[in-house]
């Protein structure tokens, strides 16, 4: 039972972070529409660029977690589904640790980098926004993937993966 309610916790979250994302997207979408136009009108908004990278990365780094939970990726099981369900049970768990792993190591560096930013006081050019917070939120999304990645582990060994 503690099991699954750690499950649907993390579920919750990654859903909150892919609202984020959603919300991130649209800002996105709208700037950049609002900035075609008012370019044709000779108003440009001043800092586009940076906002869109800004938006951008938090929307593809945001996205991630629960688009794994959802599997809503493009994978190949060409080769594993000729596999029997032991060693299919087995490669998955190899590879969601391996992904656990990395995630593991691109958020603990992206908090790194975020702080490095932060004492730096490095801002961007134009707005003069600072950096830190987009590299410390994409930090954090690395760990929520890392938790669903084991929710993932838990679902194989749970026989309830697939």
């Amino acid at each position: 039972m503690a099991v699954q309610r750690f499950m649907s916790h993390v579920r919750a979250l990654s859903r909150l972070v892919y609202v984020i994302a959603g919300v991130s997207l649209t800002f996105l979408m709208f700037l950049t529409i609002a900035d075609v136009i008012g370019r044709s009108f000779r108003r440009p908004i001043v800092g586009t660029y940076e906002l869109v990278a800004f938006s951008g990365a938090v929307a593809i780094g945001f996205s991630v977690p629960f688009t794994s939970w959802t599997r809503g990726h493009i994978f190949v099981d060409f080769f594993i589904g000729k596999l029997s369900k032991r060693l299919r049970d087995a490669f998955n768990i190899a590879t969601r640790f391996l992904g656990l792993g990395l995630f593991f190591l691109i958020g603990w560096n992206l908090i790194g980098y975020g702080t490095s930013l932060l004492r730096s006081g490095e801002v961007s050019l134009t707005l003069q926004m600072p950096f830190y917070p987009v590299a410390y939120g994409l930090g954090v999304v690395c760990f929520l993937q890392c938790l669903v990645l084991f929710c993932d582990i838990l679902k194989v060994l749970g026989g309830e993966y697939e």
